[in-house]
């Protein structure tokens, strides 16, 4: 698995552990710990987020290069031979 990947992976499950946090908050809106977890999670997400496109360029249209094109740029990912 190249580096590339490896982060991507764990960049989906903060993002996967961040949804289903808020959906568990919904219907436990007190529980103190589920709240820090989440703010942790969110932390968490947002800094391998950043350092993804630092180094593999944006994941998304909504990045904040201020470039809404520079997420369609080559090489796409079928393009590369990693791995």
């Amino acid at each position: 698995m190249s580096e590339r990947e490896r982060l991507l992976k764990r960049l989906s499950s903060y993002d996967f552990a961040v949804e289903e946090l808020h959906i568990y908050l919904d219907t436990h809106p007190d529980d103190v710990s589920a709240s820090k977890a989440l703010r942790s999670y969110e932390e968490k997400s947002s800094e391998l987020r950043k350092e993804y496109e630092s180094k593999f360029g944006p994941l998304s249209a909504t990045n904040e290069t201020g470039n809404r094109w520079a997420w369609i740029a080559d090489p796409w990912p079928w393009d590369t031979q990693e791995g």
